[in-house]
């Protein structure tokens, strides 16, 4: 293309594409189409660029006339397809993209019953379209190598020799390959979704991000942690919502033998009664066991909807137990009888001898567990 003419026609064309663009943008944004039509906030959002790049590659490969076959006509025909096929991959990628947003954005939504079903959904949407997007990549790839002659000769060679490569990459790439099959079995045996509360060596958090070869997971205090998929297929862990969401959370007090039992159970359920965290199902309040130091241990249990709202839930329902008791049962508060041994005969031997023992066996006055009742190494037993 030599004359000013072609390349003015040239330059018209994908100005003309760009403005078509630019007019279905502006449409979809507007009053009368965005707010009627879910799919069109997402397509623009997402498609905006490469409906550009598209529409104006696509035009210059359309308008573009060589007046004769150079080398340099041949470079620039070549350039153009290789852009071509680069611009509409990325155009048919996003556009896929934009659909699924859809789906995932009515996903979120879902409460109730149905939420673990829909969470299984996007985890398997959310790893398909990735899929998807990766095997449509390679395809573009290929084709852009195919228009190169000398590629197209070799084609025979390469399908030839596939086997064998095939191999020594699958060797190469064992545990990439690995990995990539633990996000799929993970993704539909649905042993984790996104958003699952799960327990992975001793930290409590949710899945954040799930793809084929890593799982973030986020804690409860915000800090990440990334673990390969393959971690998952090989590892024991705790999945806490794996049927539902819903979880028991105890609370554990330790107080002194003259604790009225009783009343304490009726205070626990009045709280509980006015909790908006309590999903009014399951409670109770019971004396678990008789410690060596001259206490009693009670432990309170109390459901919620989800683990953050039973964290909450317990939180309160210790500080309502301890402020209750401290302020109508100031004497079953913990405390350490010692009778003297001088009078009292075997008893009061006896007696000295649990005294000795008890300085050896604290407990916490404000009911926090000191052993680690749920095995997360943390010690406190019921941190989330």
């Amino acid at each position: 293309m030599s004359s000013t003419s072609s390349w003015v026609g040239l330059i018209l064309a994908v100005i003309a594409a760009v403005a078509a663009v630019e007019i279905v943008r502006r449409v979809l944004k507007s009053r009368l189409v965005g707010p009627r039509w879910v799919l069109a906030e997402p397509l623009v959002r997402r498609c905006t660029w490469p409906g550009f790049g598209t529409a104006a590659i696509v035009a210059a490969n359309i308008a573009y006339e060589p007046v004769a076959i150079t080398d340099d006509a041949v470079l620039i025909e070549r350039g153009l397809g290789l852009f071509t096929i680069g611009t509409v991959t990325w155009l048919v990628i996003q556009a896929a993209y934009a659909i699924t947003d859809v789906v995932l954005a009515r996903l979120l939504t879902v409460e109730g019953d149905g939420n673990r079903r829909a969470r299984r959904i996007r985890t398997q949407i959310t790893l398909v379209r990735r899929v998807a997007a990766a095997v449509v990549i390679v395809v573009a790839m290929g084709a852009m190598l195919f228009t190169f002659p000398a590629v197209r000769a070799l084609g025979a060679g390469l399908l030839a020799s596939a086997g064998i490569v095939g191999v020594v990459a699958g060797i190469a790439a064992q545990s990439t390959l690995g990995n990539l099959f633990a996000g799929l079995q993970l993704a539909f045996s649905d042993a984790i979704r996104l958003d699952d509360v799960v327990v992975v060596r001793g930290e409590w958090g949710r899945i954040e991000e799930l793809t084929l070869t890593y799982v973030v997971l986020r804690l409860w205090d915000e800090r990440r942690l990334v673990l390969p998929v393959s971690y998952f297929t090989q590892n024991p862990f705790e999945n806490w919502t794996r049927h539902n969401s819903r979880v028991i959370g105890h609370v554990y007090v330790r107080v002194d033998w003259t604790v009225p039992v009783a009343e304490l159970r009726s205070e626990l359920y009045r709280f509980l009664r006015g909790h908006p965290l309590w999903d009014q199902k399951d409670w109770t309040l019971q004396v678990t066991d008789l410690l060596l130091n001259g206490l009693v241990e009670l432990r309170a249990l109390m459901s919620a909807a989800d683990s953050a709202s039973a964290w909450d839930l317990k939180c309160d329902a210790r500080e309502h137990l301890l402020t209750y008791i401290r302020a109508n049962h100031p004497e079953a508060l913990p405390r350490f009888r010692v009778l003297d041994d001088r009078g009292a005969g075997a008893f009061g031997k006896a007696a000295a001898g649990w005294a000795a023992v008890a300085a050896n066996y604290p407990a916490s006055p404000d009911g926090r567990e000191d052993r680690d009742e749920d095995g997360d190494g943390s010690g406190g037993g019921d941190r989330p």
